[in-house]
């Protein structure tokens, strides 16, 4: 029987000691393989009928890892589109609660639009900061500088209380940590981070009644059936969450599939401990070394005040971490072991 670890080598073997998952994840040995072949198919003209099953495969797979019925499931590339997408749901003059300092692409299409009022507060208190006319709260379930968590079920009943919608970016936790889009309106994630994908898939989650979006962006392939609506405007839009769909970078789904399913045979729950494990291990030396990093409870991200210039240097080492806002960022993943940790403070306390 193969175990957590075994399963992890067998995918993993960087050539250095790799702590930057929040800026991008380490490709699996199967993801690359499905890359090859993708690339294989193209070259020698074969048809690309496999690649369009990658595609559903890896909807589906998302849908089980986001416990909704994959009818809920749109496909494209990117946080940000989607962003945009439910910004053009609001009416002039509509409220967006959003968290100070949140990603750009959570928030900034709902700024494009002048016409809404965005209101920012701090993250702890986004949830009491909901009030009677506040249409829509967005916000990332984990940050992205400093890995601070969202409280989430308090957010949603403050939202069910005044009749806000909820928009949540997973993008920096769908991976690591338990995620239930069934509980919010919309929910949406990029899969080269956490979810080990390559760059260009994402994820929509919508309600089963679409929850008031139009599909202002939608091409052939949301039709009912896409390949009898190539030409002319659609006359019939999927039934589902398809008609959400942008055209999809295929190569990156045909990788995307396999990430996926490494993910599931792996457990988020187990992923999720081994994850926050190594952080505290990071955490708990920062204390030893004299540094604390930022308040992040139970978050596989780490972001430690005034170090962040420090990470030209770690590189140089063969430590990969980010510089985000004067911070020194590391985030903690899978193929992550004990003596990665070691080595980066063994570094840091030179």
């Amino acid at each position: 029987m193969e175990t957590f670890e075994s399963l992890v080598r067998a995918e993993f073997a960087p050539k250095n000691t790799f702590l930057n998952t929040a800026s991008s994840g380490l490709l699996p040995t199967r993801t690359v393989a499905a890359l090859q072949e993708a690339a294989a198919l193209r070259a020698d003209g074969s048809p690309l009928g496999p690649l369009w099953a990658d595609v559903e495969a890896a909807r589906a797979s998302f849908a089980r890892l986001a416990g909704v019925p994959v009818g809920r499931v749109a496909a494209g590339s990117s946080v940000t589109a989607y962003t945009g997408l439910v910004a053009a749901s609001l009416p002039a003059g509509a409220e967006v609660l959003t968290a100070e300092d949140d990603f750009a692409s959570v928030v900034n299409p709902f700024h494009v639009r002048t016409d809404l009022k965005v209101r920012a507060v701090p993250l702890e208190r986004i949830a009491e900061s909901v009030r009677p006319g506040t249409a829509l709260v967005a916000v990332s379930a984990a940050q992205s500088a400093d890995g601070r968590i969202a409280d989430l079920p308090a957010l949603r009943e403050a939202a069910q209380e005044h009749g806000a919608r909820t928009y949540i970016d997973f993008s920096q936790a769908a991976g690591w940590l338990p995620m239930d889009a069934e509980a919010y309106d919309y929910t949406a994630s990029v899969c080269y981070k956490w979810l080990l994908g390559p760059h260009g898939a994402g994820f929509l989650v919508v309600p089963e009644d679409f929850g008031g979006l139009t599909p202002i962006l939608a091409a052939w392939v949301a039709g009912e059936n896409p390949w009898d609506s190539c030409y002319g405007p659609v006359t019939e839009l999927a039934h589902s969450a398809r008609r959400f769909d942008l055209p999809p970078a295929l190569f990156s789904y045909a990788g995307l599939r396999r990430s996926l399913e490494l993910v599931e045979e792996l457990g988020v729950d187990a992923i999720h401990a081994h994850d926050l494990a190594l952080a505290d291990r990071f955490r708990a030396g920062l204390t030893g070394l004299g540094h604390e990093a930022l308040p992040a409870p139970g978050s596989a991200i780490v972001s430690v005040p005034g170090l962040g210039h420090r990470q030209p240097e770690l590189s140089k080492a063969g430590i990969e971490v980010s510089d985000r806002a004067g911070n020194l960022r590391a985030s903690f993943h899978l193929y992550n072991t004990p003596a990665d940790v070691d080595r980066l403070l063994d570094v840091l306390s030179a």
